[in-house]
């Protein structure tokens, strides 16, 4: 099996996290470009592609990384714990900084959701081949369209049934009666990782750069199609990361990965991704820093005069929230950049 490192991963996830700082930082929360905001139910925008494309990356590198490091199952998974338990802990200390009131504390959130889909995708990847990693992937968005009963109306659903019973107390603050991270909701996402995975499995095999890239853009556009086809009786929907959103969005990111992969690995054309493979191999630092920084402009209360007396006066209302979030975006490149030239690479 070939487990060569892939410049062509650490771009496509390096542009994923400075995406994702890119939507999450506006200057003025009101003044932002539309594909820069969530859809506001169904539906989906740039900003939607951002948290599939961490989960599936998560799935392709586990399959290359788990052979890279060889040993038993049982011993990888063990490894595959310690890593998920970190990143849940890691995102627990983000969602109570700086104050920790362990009764109200949101318990779900990115990087949770992150580590239990990991963590559970491991063992389907460890104890089963790749016929089984597929059949659970399709079990899992079969067992929540299951669940959901054809349901999918914000204030009346299963998942917020079960996010009441299990969470309350403990959910998002904007929602206050749902997460957006919530337990039925991690069924299909736990399925985002095993595309990826699937991925994985295409990328070490014996076959040519050339088949590995048109089997990618093959199957990518097969995926949306599927994905188009099931929202006819199952919206995209991000907040309830139904079926139909994670087969899209799999297959969103298979096409695009395939565009990089084919660029980067296939032909030679790497100097251009460099900045993004510097953000790329420091993904989950930049992740934990910018979350940090945020919370702590925010609390200083740095931020409002920083963006009204710096950004505001130089474009639009629209426009000058931009160009804060891509100074926010180009501030921790500069921090990434410094760790990637003394080699510091922060790895869970």
């Amino acid at each position: 099996m070939k487990t060569e490192r892939l410049l062509s991963l650490d771009a496509f996830r390096g542009a994923t996290i400075a995406s994702m700082i890119l939507v999450n930082s506006p200057g003025s929360g009101k003044d932002v470009y539309a594909p820069l905001e969530h859809a506001a139910w169904n539906g989906w925008t740039f900003t939607d592609l951002v948290f599939p494309f961490f989960l599936w990356i998560s799935g392709v590198s586990m399959t290359l990384s788990f052979a890279r490091r060889g040993g038993e199952p049982r011993t990888l998974l063990l490894h595959a714990l310690r890593r998920a338990a970190l990143i849940f802990l890691i995102g627990l200390l983000l969602n109570g900084f700086p104050k920790y009131n362990f009764a109200t504390i949101r318990i779900p959130g990115v990087l949770q959701r992150i580590a239990v889909c990991y963590l559970i995708a491991s063992a389907i990847f460890l104890y089963t081949k790749w016929r089984g990693q597929a059949v659970a992937a399709g079990g899992l968005l079969v067992l929540y369209a299951l669940l959901m009963g054809g349901n999918f109306d914000k204030d009346a659903n299963f998942a917020r049934y079960v996010d009441s019973l299990v969470l309350t107390g403990h959910m998002w603050s904007v929602t206050k009666v749902w997460d957006p991270e919530g337990v039925v909701s991690t069924l299909p996402a736990i399925a985002t990782v095993l595309f990826g995975i699937l991925a994985g499995h295409l990328l070490a095999s014996a076959k040519t750069t050339a088949e590995k890239a048109a089997w990618m853009f093959t199957g990518g556009a097969a995926l949306l199609w599927a994905g188009s086809l099931m929202e006819l009786a199952m919206p995209i929907n991000k907040s309830l990361w139904t079926s139909s959103y994670s087969v899209f969005m799999a297959g969103m990111a298979m096409l695009v990965f395939g565009c990089f992969y084919w660029v980067i690995d296939g032909n030679g054309y790497e100097r251009w991704s460099r900045p993004l493979r510097v953000y790329g191999m420091n993904a989950i630092a930049m992740f934990v820093l910018s979350g940090l920084v945020a919370r702590l402009l925010s609390l200083s209360g740095v931020r409002g005069p920083l963006y009204q007396n710096v950004f505001a006066p130089l474009a639009s209302p629209l426009n000058a929230s931009l160009l804060f979030a891509i100074a926010y975006v180009a501030f921790f490149y500069g921090i990434a950049w410094v760790m990637y030239k003394r080699k510091i690479f922060l790895k869970l």
